[in-house]
């Protein structure tokens, strides 16, 4: 079948009336709630309760008892891990719940959400679950010269930083909930998660595995409401002691200001306007299906999505030929619809920003080979678009669009493509397509990325650092990095 049935078990927990989760309960308050709808479809799935400033703080404040209790720092490393490791076997086990609940409240396919959003999420959990027991410190050599005679034995030890706040976007929820809560929790933190508006159902189900697995009441919190009024109060805390944000640019910006005000430590992974370098060499073919990938994956609401394609000038025609006549050729439909390759974005709002953005394009001189149109349905869909003759100065190349926009834009040679490529505010990713080892070697150092792939594009690890330079951000994520993140370094000095 290519419609996938929704499970009894997700059709139960989308009736339901969800609230917060607090000290291992569920708190559901009266009055204001968010409607949860289906991109697919434009109808309300569920209904989400928003949290005022007091339930806000009550959130705030049982996972500051359970920090300075140390109710979970307090276990041994192994401990730790153990239940981490059943975690991650309790969010496997309910996988294709989880899958569905991704699909049917932030629009992606069902494949996809499968395949990534699910099984990339388990590797990285059990990944982050091995961390608890590897974390390690310093012995220093030090030279203190006072008092004469007198001895002295050095370390630095890693120490949880505190009570963490996650702040999680509508593109990759259950992932980017786990990203910010695995290594967390690995560290020995407790956290506050605050889900987007538009998705936060696997974030409310992902609580309730963490308690069935054994993670103490208090450790892992959820609250549900507005970026601006409950993302910034969260933010602002006086018990916060770390703020994990991802999302755009000018809400990061707005995020770390207020932070900073309580000295609260804080990491920032924001947009990105991200170059694809095909160079005359390339395997075209190759750079057509990572173009697909990493320009069309999750319709292009990705942060470290392809959106500015540089290609030199005498493989320029084929390139935009041949990357038209796949993209046109991609079916459209609902994420629970195995078939369909493109699926609607994620919001109205978002469907009407990325229209703007093609017919702004368009009236700046750049041609529309195929798509640039909303799809005649109550759902929230875009063709995929191709767009050619774009010039550099143009918007559609200088702003991030999240959604299934591909800009070609020709070059002549190697310097003016990575002049181009660097002349953006955004540093989050890049991608260069060559079969010259030396072009690649040479030219890799020179692109301003946080990220930069070779014939490949938009593809983690979470062994890999990931996160941006410039206006994309500050900080880390995956690897030993974000073990140091989440983390404070106390020096110990000993006289003997």
């Amino acid at each position: 079948m290519s419609k996938v049935d929704v499970l009894p078990q997700v059709a139960a927990f989308l009736q339901r009336r969800h609230g917060c989760f607090i000290d291992g309960q569920w708190v559901v308050p009266e009055g204001a709630s968010t409607p949860v709808l289906n991109p697919a479809t434009g109808e309300v799935i569920a209904d989400v309760a928003e949290a005022d400033d007091a339930l806000l703080d009550r959130a705030v404040q049982s996972a500051h008892r359970a920090f300075k209790a140390g109710v979970w720092s307090g276990l041994r490393p192994a401990d730790r891990e153990r239940i981490l490791l059943r975690f991650t076997a309790l969010v496997e086990e309910h996988g294709e719940e989880l899958a569905q609940l991704e699909t049917l409240s932030q629009g992606k396919s069902i494949n996809m959400a499968r395949m990534l959003d699910v099984s990339a999420t388990v590797e990285f959990m059990r990944y982050m679950a091995g961390w608890a027991t590897k974390i390690e410190g310093q012995t220093l050599d030090v030279s203190i010269p006072l008092p004469e005679g007198a001895r002295f034995t050095a370390f630095a030890r890693r120490e949880p930083v505190g009570v963490v706040a996650g702040i999680v976007p509508w593109n990759f929820p259950l992932m980017i909930t786990t990203w910010k809560l695995m290594p967390a929790l690995a560290c020995g933190c407790t956290v506050v998660i605050k889900p987007a508006t538009e998705t936060p159902l696997t974030a409310l189900r992902l609580a309730e595995l963490a308690l069935e697995a054994g993670i103490p009441p208090g450790v892992f919190n959820l609250v549900t409401g507005g970026g601006a009024t409950v993302g910034n109060a969260l933010a602002s805390h006086p018990l916060i002691n770390k703020v994990s944000f991802t999302g755009s640019t000018a809400v990061g910006k707005s995020v770390g200001a207020v932070a900073v005000r309580n000295m609260t430590r804080f990491a920032l992974e924001l947009g990105g306007k991200n170059p694809m370098i095909i160079l005359a060499d390339a395997d075209i073919d190759k750079a057509i299906g990572g173009a697909l990938l990493g320009g069309l994956l999750n319709q292009g609401q990705v942060c470290a999505a392809a959106s500015r394609f540089y290609v030199q000038r005498s493989r320029y025609d084929e390139f935009v030929e041949k990357l038209a006549a796949a993209v046109s050729g991609m079916s459209i439909g609902a994420g629970m619809d195995c078939t369909a390759a493109i699926n609607p974005l994620v919001s109205r709002k978002q469907q009407q920003g990325v229209l703007r953005h093609i017919e702004l394009a368009r009236s700046e001189g750049a041609r529309v080979v195929t798509g640039g149109t909303p799809v005649d349905s109550e759902g929230f869909y875009v063709r995929p678009t191709v767009l050619a003759d774009v010039d550099h100065s143009m918007t559609v190349s200088r702003e991030e669009v999240f959604g299934p926009v591909l800009s070609v834009i020709p070059f002549d040679d190697e310097e003016s493509a990575i002049a181009m490529a660097n002349d953006s505010e955004y540093g989050l990713a890049a991608s260069l397509w060559t079969n010259d080892l030396t072009k690649a070697m040479n030219l890799v150092p020179r692109i301003e990325a946080g990220t930069v792939w070779v014939n490949a594009h938009v593809l983690l690890d979470p062994n890999m650092p990931f996160g941006g330079v410039k206006q994309s951000g500050m900080g880390r994520e995956f690897g030993r990095t974000v073990i140091e993140a989440y983390t404070e370094l106390k020096s110990v000095c000993i006289a003997h």
